[in-house]
């Protein structure tokens, strides 16, 4: 194990914190746009999703096997999922017969998606600390 092995776990940690709190922010702005019937796009608020790829590092060494370095978002996708109808006629974007397309974010999902995504950041963190104690012991140790 070379002394950047060392740190890689340190570092995974990181990109799973960094990539949780991007994940994060996405759910809460389906929330806030939980009722926006007019977006950028003209239309609707679409639900907004974050997709992870896992990170590999160069297999310099010749290990069998991927070499985990971590995960990154590769990409923020729109939800296609159809656009429910509220019959709503005094609102302002309703149609001849009165309905309202509405965004497709539901919050009881989001909320859900939120706790895991909290959830997950926790979990980063929490190994991220316990690396720090052992290397904290392990400098212990060496001075005697």
């Amino acid at each position: 194990m070379s002394f950047n092995d060392l740190f890689s776990a340190n570092s995974i940690s990181g990109s799973g914190m960094t990539a949780e709190s991007y994940r994060m922010e996405v759910i809460a702005n389906n929330i806030a746009n939980a009722n926006s019937t007019r977006s950028a796009n003209g239309g609707p608020f679409r639900r907004q999703d974050v997709v992870f790829a896992e990170v590999l590092g160069s297999a310099t060494r010749g290990a069998p096997g991927p070499n985990f370095r971590g995960v990154q978002v590769v990409d923020r996708i729109e939800d296609p999922s159809e656009l429910p109808r509220v019959f709503m006629p005094g609102h302002p974007d309703a149609d001849a017969e009165g309905f309202v397309q509405m965004p497709n974010v539901q919050l009881p999902i989001e909320m859900v998606n939120l706790l895991t995504a909290s959830r997950a950041y926790e979990a980063n963190l929490r190994a991220a600390q316990t690396f720090r104690q052992m290397s904290e012991q392990a400098l212990a140790l060496l001075r005697g």
